[in-house]
């Protein structure tokens, strides 16, 4: 993390990055386990911590550079509120976690190339001077 206010957007990003990792192994472990009796599948929340940071006035710059990097930290959940179809008791759905696989897969690389066009941003002002 760079510490400074001036790169609170990068380090925004690098925190939804690695949000985005850690659900990317949850997402694989709940496949691995889609046949393990009694499981219960595994997300992370990380979404509505940094929707509530972003909340209220003033420019979206003005939001980042308040955001409190430390307090924005993603948390894993057991998910027991999925109803289990199976017998067994495992509420894992396998079309389900692969959507959300490619759906994550898609944010994390959007993620990262955003972090690359800032920092190609902030180089181009660095060695145009």
């Amino acid at each position: 993390m760079i510490g400074s206010n001036a790169f609170n957007y990068i380090n925004v990003l690098n925190k939804a990055a690695d949000a985005s990792w850690m659900r990317n192994k949850l997402i694989t472990n709940n496949l691995a386990n889609v046949s393990t009796p009694n499981y219960k599948r595994k997300d992370i929340e990380f979404q509505t911590y940094l929707a509530n940071e972003l909340k209220g006035e003033g420019t979206l710059d003005q939001k980042i550079a308040d955001i409190d990097l430390n307090s924005l930290e993603a948390s894993v959940y057991t998910d027991h509120s999925s109803l289990s179809y199976r017998l067994d008791g495992n509420n894992v759905d396998i079309d389900t976690e692969s959507a959300n696989e490619a759906e994550n897969q898609i944010r994390y690389y959007s993620l990262l190339d955003a972090m690359t066009q800032e920092f190609s941003r902030i180089k181009s002002v660095l060695t145009n001077n």
